[in-house]
Formats: C-alpha cells, structure tokens, sequence
C-alpha cells in the first residue's frame, strides 16, 4: 500500500516536469536556452546546504526498533537502501542518489564544522583555505569563455570563500527571490561606473598588496554581471507554471530551481542554502513539515536536470556542518553529533543506488571504514575532472593540495 501512494506522489508531483519535453520546450525554458553558454562535456555541481546539522539518523540510516531511534519508518527505495518514511519521492528515485552513511568528522561545533565540510580543513588562524565552491570556480570557471557573470553563486546562504586563492572567487551573494543583496538596489550608471573606476585604480596604485587588484577584478565583474542577460537566470518567474509548481513556492524551491538555470549558463558551482536543521527540540516534529519539502524539491531537481540533458554532467551534494546524538534529549530533540552521520550525493557523475559505509546498531560508532569532509571534497572534484593532487601556494609559500589530502569514494565514481 505504501509503495502504491508512494508512486502516485511521485507521479502526481512529477507530471508538470514529464508534460515539457525537449521536443515542445515552453516559453520560459526557450529564454534560459537562448542566453544559454552551457557547453556539452561542461561539468557544474549544486551543493544544498542543510545548516543547523541535520538529523540523519531520522533522514538517511534510521534505526527502527532501537531506544534512541525515534518515531520514523524506513521505506524502500529503488537502490540497495532504505529512507524515512517522509521522502517517499525520493523513494522512488533511490537508482539516482547515493548515501555516504559513515562520515566522521569530529567537529561538532556549528562554526568548526561548517568550515571543515566547505574546506576539507580544520580551522587553522594562519591560513583560510578556500572553500569547495572556490576550487571549482577557479578551476572550471575559466574554462568557459563566453561566461560573464561568477563561476560561483551563493542562494540565500553565506558561504565560505577563496581563502589564500584570493578574493576573485569569492561567492556571489544572491536570494531565492532573484535579489542581489551587494548591489543594494543601485542602479550601476555610467556615471556612477567611470567614478568607481577611477577610485579602483588610486587604490590599486597605493601599493597595499593583492587587495586592490583582487578588488577591481570583483568590481568588473559587477559591472559585466550588471547588463550580462546571463543574469536572467536568476529570474525564475520566466519559467512554465508546471516547472514552478514542481519545485513549490519555498525558498529552497526557488533556490534548486535558480542553480539549474545558472548552471545552464555554464555557473560551475552553486550553493543553495537550506537552513533551520538546529534542532535541540521537537526534532521529529519539526521533521514533518521540513522532510516533505526536501523531498519534494530534490525529487524534482533530479527530473528536471535529466529532463535537460544536463544530469551527466551534475553532481548534488546535500549535506550539513555534523549530524544529531543518537540519543533523544529531555526536549524531545537531539544535539550535536560529528561521529557518525549521513551525506546524500546525486547527479550523473556519481553512480547512485548504494549506501556506502555503515554504522552500530544503535547509531553511535562507524562499522568499519568512516569518510572524512576531505574524503567528500575530494570526491566531488575528482568527478568534476578536477586533478587533486594539483599544488596550490598559500601567500606564505607553502604548498599545500585542496581537499586536504582526502581520500576518493570510488564506489561513486561514474
């Protein structure tokens, strides 16, 4: 009987996708595909960042029976695992994802965490690595010629940086609702452009290092991004009702649908932000009304990059700072937990349908081998195309490799 409802929601909310082929494309979709630099073999990735840190052992290694395991069922799904009862959509498209269900992190503060899981580092007060959006930017960025505006886009989150690669490939701040919070509602003329400039080139000339220079480059890519109609990828409302009403009227629907179009211009890196995982209480009530969201908006995130064309050459990756103590605290919710918990890879470049890695019974310790937020990073570069055991030089000459040092899944390499 479940299996049954299961399919008529995924049907039910996956028909406004189905009914848009490639061969009858809308109003909406012609617009994106004609402002459209996305080159055939161009890689990208769409990061959902789940802040607060998640409970994943309420989300993707439930364990029923136990004390601690709390109130959800584990269903099947069309790979070799089972997830909460609440993702019935994702149920059903279990062939196209994978879990890593043995991270280990040790880092369980949200701060700390945060920046392990973008980075690959633990915090270092001398150094400020750049962030995974940053690597791919700076290295996939620039392979794309006809593209004006960042290689790296942030949605209604405040990502991590360039760290020592510099400035240039910092995040580009937007919201879900296809506001620019940087540019403060101005109007870049040319007066107002000629003036900016002049100020940028002083201030380039008072010899104050890499700055000036990093900051220049910042400001024309702003005015490019300003008249560039690549940017109407950020207006969503262009799009067929059907596309809309798949994604929902969220934020993070809005947002999943934003990272499609940018990358449909050849953005190589977007972070959508999905927060509110914080949950010290009412855990799985709050988990009633945020899972069914998730559900619904990943469900068709994969339907619609295959619907594209476009899921070869995508990974997603959902994840948060740390995961939740198997333990149920006295407010009915659960603390943090950098030991054991879940990541979620999906797209045409990771090989779906597996859980890799596992944990106890009971949630608290990895049975057997555990992967580390370097071990994910480098993952996610290598199914990129990018070389790892590249070197990079921090400002102080020391060599150092992105992901520090981690090691590939290869279980989800395609």
């Amino acid at each position: 009987m479940n299996e049954t409802l299961n399919r008529r929601n995924f049907m039910g909310h996956s028909t406004g996708l189905a009914a848009l082929s490639m061969t009858s494309l809308t109003f909406g979709q012609q617009i994106i595909k004609n402002h459209s630099k996305l080159h055939k073999d161009q890689k990208a990735a769409i990061l959902i960042w789940l802040g607060g840190g998640p409970p994943t052992i309420d989300i993707w290694d439930l364990k029923p029976g136990t004390n601690e395991g709390g109130p959800f069922q584990p269903i099947s799904t069309t790979g070799d695992f089972q997830i909460s009862e609440h993702l019935p959509l994702l149920a059903q498209q279990g062939d196209n994802f994978s879990l890593i269900r043995s991270m280990s992190t040790r880092e369980a503060d949200h701060g700390r965490g945060r920046y392990m899981m973008h980075t690959g580092f633990a915090p270092n007060p001398r150094l400020v690595h750049p962030s995974m959006g940053s690597v791919v930017a700076s290295e996939l960025g620039i392979l794309n010629k006809d593209l004006e505006i960042p290689s790296f886009f942030s949605v209604d989150t405040n990502s991590y940086g360039g760290g020592f690669l510099g400035t240039a490939w910092n995040p580009f701040s937007v919201r879900s609702n296809g506001t620019i919070p940087n540019l403060g509602g101005s109007n870049l003329n040319s007066n107002r452009l000629r003036m900016l400039s002049a100020i940028e080139e002083g201030f380039i000339k008072s010899n104050r290092g890499e700055l000036p220079g990093d900051h220049k480059k910042l400001l024309e890519r702003t005015i490019k991004l300003s008249t560039s109609p690549q940017m109407d990828a950020l207006k969503i409302q262009q799009e067929p009702a059907q596309v809309l009403e798949a994604y929902g009227n969220t934020n993070l629907g809005r947002g999943a649908l934003m990272a499609r179009r940018l990358i449909q211009q050849g953005v190589p890196f977007v972070e959508v932000g999905f927060g509110g995982w914080d949950l010290h209480n009412m855990t799985h009530e709050t988990l009633q009304t945020k899972l069914p969201q998730l559900d619904k908006v990943l469900n068709s995130l994969i339907f619609d990059l295959k619907r594209l064309d476009i899921w070869q050459n995508t990974a997603i990756i959902v994840m948060g700072e740390f995961g939740r103590t198997p333990r149920i605290n006295q407010n009915a919710g659960r603390d943090h937990w950098a030991a054991t918990w879940s990541s979620f890879v999906s797209g045409g470049l990771f090989k779906g349908g597996q859980a890799i890695g596992k944990t106890s019974p009971d949630g608290k310790m990895v049975d057997g081998k555990s992967y580390t937020a370097a071990d994910l990073m480098a993952t996610t570069l290598t199914a990129l195309g990018i070389d790892i055991n590249k070197k990079h030089t921090s400002k102080s000459g020391r060599p150092i490799k992105m992901a520090n040092g981690g090691s590939v899944i290869k279980e989800l390499i395609s």
